[in-house]
């Protein structure tokens, strides 16, 4: 079957339509290349511009003009420049507290069953006439299941991220039910990345530490610490190096439909981009900084634990009892608070979503 499309003029949608009819329309002068389009199956807007074969011609041979003169390199008209970092971040604000409530409702979607395991469980365990240790196999069942579910939804929570900063971007509304249709049909494709972009970064980190560690571990030398160092310096130019390449893989995934392979070069052909301009103000240092800022928030939201962490690694100069202490610091009950340090952090989420959402569209248009 022909693809279908709905194409919006002057506020009005027309459709659904095939590729003959759109020409028609195009020929009649009623479609503009400009015109807002989407396919019938998608509720995410493009132009129609990139309807496939729509406007696409072939464009005539060069003239060859002896007495033509080539525009000199100088003359030309330079790309236009990318909004400042300020005006990026304060439209991520303003989008995040317009959508508030839809960015919220996909916030639940991954929160929700954790929350759903934390409250079953005292019920769980308070269940009169239960084994001790049913209940406890039940308690963890159930945990077991809301964690694989949150994990399920979470390639949607991704991909309603980007369709809805998308649609307020453009000062179009959208429901919330046609994003997580949208972002559906996405499943497949972002839950493959997530899991790849996630080994990535957990073997890269994982394996140099566990190195560092068993260099450490025995009775330290120099060259066993200077080594350490090595694998240290190794691990986080690895780790910026991966930042870089995954940089825009989200926004290529969804935003611009592409397949696997195509989401990760094209995210890091963008990412490396705009070497003409000045180094703070190309896409990866502009990447950069949002992501400082997030883990800014994170940093201060659980600077209470943290705070206790730094106390024992400042106390503590014997590396073996060092990992002891961590290890049962690890398997302590969490500090007061911490459950409404989760819900803060998660509802704050979005925001690094929308900021790279929007860095994307502001040097896709240069692209």
């Amino acid at each position: 079957m022909a693809e279908q499309w709905f194409v919006r003029v002057e506020g009005k949608e027309y459709g659904p339509a095939d590729l003959a009819t759109l020409r028609e329309w195009k020929d009649e002068g009623r479609v503009l290349p400009t015109n807002d389009a989407r396919k019938a199956d998608v509720d995410l807007w493009t132009t129609a511009a990139k309807i496939p074969d729509l406007f696409e011609t072939v464009a005539p041979p060069p003239v060859q003009d002896e007495h033509r003169q080539p525009v000199p390199e100088e003359h030309r008209e330079p790309p236009r420049p990318p909004s400042s970092l300020g005006r990026v971040l304060g439209q991520t604000l303003r989008i995040y507290f317009r959508g508030f409530f839809q960015y919220l409702c996909l916030t639940l979607l991954i929160v929700a069953p954790s929350l759903c395991a934390q409250f079953a469980e005292p019920i769980i365990n308070a269940a009169p006439h239960i084994d001790v240790d049913l209940r406890q196999l039940v308690s963890w069942a159930f945990a077991f299941c809301m964690t694989v579910l949150a994990l399920v939804l979470w390639p949607i929570y991704v991909a309603g991220i980007q369709i809805l900063t998308a649609q307020l971007s453009g000062g179009d509304r959208i429901s919330f039910l046609k994003v997580l249709n949208a972002a559906a049909s996405y499943w497949p494709r972002v839950a493959f990345l997530s899991i790849y972009v996630a080994f990535c970064f957990a073997f890269w980190t994982i394996l140099p530490v566990g190195i560092i560690f068993s260099l450490i571990a025995g009775a330290p030398t120099v060259w066993s610490i200077f080594g350490a160092l090595l694998i240290l310096a190794f691990q986080m130019w690895m780790v910026s190096h991966l930042f870089v390449n995954f940089m825009f893989w989200q926004q290529f995934a969804v935003l611009e439909d592409c397949n696997i392979t195509e989401s990760l070069v094209r995210s890091r052909t963008l990412a490396r981009s705009r070497r003409d301009l000045p180094w703070y103000r190309r896409p990866v240092w502009r990447g950069a900084v949002i992501a400082s800022l997030w883990f800014g928030i994170v940093f201060a939201l659980n600077w209470p634990a943290l705070q206790s962490y730094f106390q024992t690694i400042a106390t503590t100069p014997d590396p073996q009892a060092l990992m002891e202490k961590m290890r049962a610091m690890s398997q302590a009950p969490p500090v007061a608070g911490a459950f409404w340090i989760g819900i803060a952090q998660a509802v704050l989420r979005p925001l690094l979503g929308i900021g790279f959402v929007l860095l994307y569209l502001d040097h896709k248009i240069d692209n």
